[in-house]
């Protein structure tokens, strides 16, 4: 749940700064599910994750060994009582230049996906901490890493429910 906090805290600075942008108009789903999916018919499709944990109204479900863009990571869904809200991939990378690779090559996905960012610090040779935000009509997606404290590349998804409560709007 920690790093939900630290995602969290993230993705309402980026969105700070992204407050004078329109959003964009563009689909954004979680695992390909929807916001709004039941924690029931998630797992009818996911199977049952390896850890739960509830805290503050949220449930976080784990699951290892998924694939995206072609990296396993493990893959955290969260879950209100109006059901999912969003999620966050952890991509498993073992040395600093697969790290970098992970971040560029998913980095170029959601560009291509979702159009240019209002928020992308890009890559330098030295140890930097990377973020690109998109702030969508529908949801909102942080990716980032922070090479200084060797933290995985980690990719956020947050539908509008979600970032009002973690901003303490809601």
């Amino acid at each position: 749940m920690k790093k939900l906090l630290v995602i969290c805290m993230l993705l309402i600075t980026a969105a700070l700064f992204a407050q004078n942008e329109a959003p964009v108009e563009v689909d954004v789903s979680f695992h390909n599910f929807p916001w709004g999916t039941s924690l029931q018919e998630f797992k009818a499709k996911m199977g049952e994750p390896v850890f739960v944990e509830t805290d503050n109204g949220i449930q976080s479900l784990l699951y290892e060994n998924i694939q995206i863009s072609g990296y396993p990571v493990f893959m955290l869904a969260y879950f209100s009582r109006n059901g999912l809200e969003g999620g966050a991939y952890y991509f498993n990378t073992f040395t600093i230049d697969e790290l970098r690779i992970c971040y560029t090559t998913v980095q170029n996905e959601l560009l291509q996906k979702f159009g240019p960012a209002p928020i992308c610090l890009p890559i330098l040779k030295e140890a930097f901490p990377y973020i690109t935000y998109w702030d969508l009509s529908n949801g909102h997606i942080l990716l980032r890493v922070d090479t200084r404290i060797n933290e995985p590349v980690t990719l956020w998804y947050s539908s509008p429910g979600l970032t009002e409560i973690v901003s303490g709007n809601r």
